[in-house]
């Protein structure tokens, strides 16, 4: 993936490749660091390198399209350079939008409320509510961070201080350019951190005397012993390493698939597919697997995704995996991103005791949207899931259905995006500094990253652009839960997984007994 911090950019149309923000360097410096950053594409396969070459001919930009005749909304397209790579950032995308509202309000106000799970950003944020954030505790969140972005004027800065697994940063800091287009001039200044690794890092038990200062890091996911600030995650803009489109689109397709197979018609096992190798809980759940032995209700597959590359991915068309009454999630190295994909399907969930959360899930209940499976009993536990909802189906039904309703209307790409803007929105407001744009960041917007892509990640980024900013504003944030509102959602999601245990038990104990005589 391409280093971003080698990005360049003109001050006008008729500048030559400089830096954006250290215009001190001089244009040798300037032509070697873009020399590299070209040579960096060509490599990771970004671009093609037939765009420098003068007898090359040249491919049409998919990304560029005319705004179609038949929409009324006014669209702003890439505005690619044919070739070579783009040099500026375009000055006439909106800085602000006025959305249509209630000409009786003359302060527009949301009509829509947000999900409850954004409730959680309160919570998120609540360690640094007392102290608010200062520059040097943003900094001290360097030490693991991938790069760091700074939010000036409705622009983005950013800064690269290593390579991120596959193209995480890259499509983290593509969404959030997208969230941009989408509500211009609406996000205030800010700076933060951003670490694309798996596990969390900042550990709640080194930040508990009087004067803590913990660094306020975000991440994919985040866990009950750790303070790192989740964010949605880089495949909501498409996976391209495995070739799992943008969210939006996929949605809609899991949504058309769903429809497929009645639930009733469906395959009444347990499924999963996914890669075992990540982690000792996930080879410790393919001895669950039916064999000449035992057969716990569950099919489990193995997922190669170097042979399934080589195969056209026909084995990983997620839109065509909803065939199995049950699904089974179970987390990687951390989280996994194939938790939204398997609560979409219509099936009733069995879901594995997690550890880490991501920035929805805790918007979901046991019993309610999903089944908890005991992580140190998987197999046992699986086949009385499995057992109990062909004994309950219409109960079963419900579960999987209620999991795919909250997918289908809470985590669509509009509560994304509002998501990150409120979250965004709420950390700024904790800045106890003015930001300002590093010594070492450039500024970056979807015309460098996007026109010279190339393949996959070309098409994942041209159709998960934003092409015309919102008509709507922000969802109105829920407020925080109170102490006792909080205590009382754990306890009850507690008392549902004791239930199930219950349950399980009453079960197990009944086919003892009956073995016994």
């Amino acid at each position: 993936m391409a280093d971003f911090g080698l990005f360049f950019n003109g001050d006008d149309q008729n500048a030559g490749w400089q830096p954006m923000v250290i215009k001190k360097r001089s244009v040798a410096t300037a032509a070697v660091m873009f020399l590299i950053l070209v040579s960096f594409f060509v490599f990771a396969g970004w671009i093609d390198a037939s765009v420098f070459s003068h007898t090359s001919t040249q491919k049409p930009l998919i990304l560029s399209r005319e705004k179609s005749k038949s929409t009324q909304k006014q669209e702003f397209p890439l505005k690619c350079t044919r070739g070579n790579l783009t040099k500026t950032c375009p000055r006439d995308y909106p800085t602000s939008h006025k959305p249509s509202t209630n000409p009786d309000r003359p302060v527009p106000i949301s009509d829509k409320t947000c999900p409850s799970f954004f409730r959680w950003i309160h919570e998120d944020l609540r360690h640094w509510k007392g102290t608010g954030i200062t520059r040097d505790m943003v900094e001290g969140a360097r030490r693991t961070a991938h790069f760091r972005l700074v939010i000036v004027d409705g622009k983005a800065y950013v800064e690269m201080y290593r390579p991120s697994i596959q193209s995480r940063a890259m499509f983290t800091l593509w969404g959030i350019l997208q969230l941009l287009r989408w509500y211009p001039g609406r996000l205030p200044d800010l700076d933060l951190m951003f670490d694309c690794d798996d596990r969390p890092v900042v550990q709640a038990k080194d930040f508990h005397h009087p004067n803590a200062r913990p660094p306020p890091l975000f991440r994919y996911c985040s866990d009950g012993w750790s303070l790192d600030i989740v964010f949605p995650d880089w495949s909501f803009w498409g996976w391209a390493e495995t070739n799992i489109r943008p969210w939006g689109g996929l949605l809609e397709d899991i949504k058309e698939g769903n429809k497929r197979t009645k639930w009733m018609d469906r395959v009444p096992y347990a499924y999963w597919r996914g890669n075992p190798n990540v982690a000792p809980t996930r080879k410790d759940l393919l001895k669950c697997n039916v064999s000449d032995k035992d057969d716990w209700n569950t099919r489990l597959y193995i997922q190669d995704w170097v042979q399934e590359s080589k195969k056209g991915y026909k084995q990983s068309n997620l839109e065509s995996q909803c065939t199995h009454r049950y699904k089974i999630y179970i987390e990687g190295w951390a989280w996994s991103v194939s938790e939204k994909y398997i609560l979409a399907c219509d099936s009733m969930t069995l879901l594995i005791t997690p550890r880490y959360y991501d920035f929805f899930i805790r918007g979901m209940a046991p019993l309610h949207h999903y089944w908890p499976i005991r992580g140190n009993t998987k197999c046992t536990s699986l086949k009385f899931a499995v057992q109990w909802g062909n004994n309950h189906t219409l109960k079963a039904q419900a579960i999987g259905k209620a999991a795919s309703k909250f997918i289908q209307e809470d985590l669509k790409m509009d509560n994304v995006y509002d998501y990150m803007f409120h979250l965004l929105n709420e950390y700024a407001k904790l800045l106890k500094f003015t930001p300002t744009i590093p010594p070492g960041a450039v500024e970056l917007c979807s015309e460098i990253m996007a026109c010279p892509a190339n393949g996959t990640w070309e098409k994942f980024m041209g159709e998960s652009m934003v092409k015309s900013p919102s008509d709507s504003i922000p969802c109105t944030m829920p407020p925080p839960y109170d102490p006792s509102s909080l205590q009382d959602l754990i306890e009850k999601s507690n008392w549902s997984r004791k239930q199930v245990e219950t349950w399980e038990n009453e079960y197990w104990q009944s086919q003892n007994n009956k073995l016994k005589h």
